[in-house]
């Protein structure tokens, strides 16, 4: 566990952005984060809960609380059985790793995807039809005084790109996910086909720094069983042309934003007011934000009047 004072968020989101902020505690496994959070409730010291900063931008006037980031290099992971369970803090691709060099099936999906266990599982992540709450089988959480609980999957009221942690202030800890056994060679091919596909169309993260995809996919309508992507629309309206001083829209694929050179916390704020705007011009549709934004952001483009974290 490592403490630091005034950090700069930008060395710990993707987006590389975000000023400092009061305190950073690093913390990597369970036993720390719950030390961390129960003595930052007994100071009642304010404080933002990250993982691999890969879902939010962080305001380029930093953050006047404390910051605690919950992440481990390596994955802190056993297998019991056909379950497996991880730290919340282990990096979700390798869990991924893990689960294939075990023969087990269930997350292969999350293949590639940036963030941390925790974070997948507060905003439900997934891909191709699938989401982590789909093999969620338990998780231990920190409720908002602090003590821990054991939860089921039931707990989280799961839906598309959603759970209820999201409105509460309750913290995972670990999680344990329920698998099925399965061929790690045929596991390992499908993996490599998902980054195969995934490279064709999203950025080189290190050196194009973003969130992954800034708005949800649309809900099914009557004329569309299935969920309408977001960046269908985007490109529509005309978004993947749109640049805000160094924040651009990536050129193959519309719902992503860019932190270019000179970009900053608030260009990307303000480009994504711009396609939202574009879209609800041209299609009447209102996007949902799957980045948070945390810390003080100039609103005076805003007409959603959605307000921010």
């Amino acid at each position: 566990m490592n403490t630091f004072s005034q950090a700069l968020l930008s060395a710990y989101t993707t987006f590389q952005l975000g000023g400092p902020c009061r305190q950073l505690v690093e913390c990597a496994s369970p036993d720390e984060l719950i030390q961390t959070v129960q003595k930052f409730k007994r100071e009642n010291t304010p404080f933002l809960l990250i993982g691999g900063g890969s879902n939010i931008v962080v305001s380029d006037h930093g953050l006047d609380t404390a910051v605690i980031r919950y992440f481990s290099s390596s994955p802190l992971v056993e297998r019991q059985g056909n379950d497996v369970t991880v730290s919340a803090s282990s990096i979700l691709d390798d869990l991924a790793i893990f689960c294939v060099d075990e023969g087990l099936q269930g997350l292969n999906y999350t293949t590639g995807i940036p963030g941390t266990v925790g974070g997948a599982v507060v905003g439900n992540a997934g891909a191709w039809g699938k989401q982590v709450g789909d093999v969620l089988k338990s998780a231990v959480i920190i409720d908002d005084q602090g003590n821990t609980k054991t939860v089921s999957a039931d707990y989280f009221g799961f839906t598309y790109r959603h759970s209820r942690l999201k409105e509460t202030n309750e913290i995972i800890a670990s999680v344990t996910f329920a698998l099925i056994p399965s061929d790690p060679v045929t596991l390992a091919q499908e993996r490599a086909e998902i980054l195969k596909k995934r490279a064709e169309k999203h950025p080189d993260l290190p050196h194009e720094p973003c969130a992954g995809s800034f708005f949800r996919n649309l809900e099914p309508t009557s004329k569309a069983e299935r969920r309408q992507a977001a960046g269908g629309f985007l490109e529509d309206a005309g978004a993947k042309t749109f640049k805000v001083g160094g924040a651009y829209v990536f050129e193959k694929h519309a719902n992503i934003i860019i932190k270019g050179p000179g970009g900053s916390a608030q260009n990307v704020h303000d480009l994504h007011l711009k396609m939202m705007e574009a879209v609800k011009e041209k299609f009447g549709l209102q996007l949902v934000r799957e980045v948070r934004f945390a810390g003080k952001f100039d609103h005076s483009l805003d007409k959603t009047q959605e307000g921010f974290w």
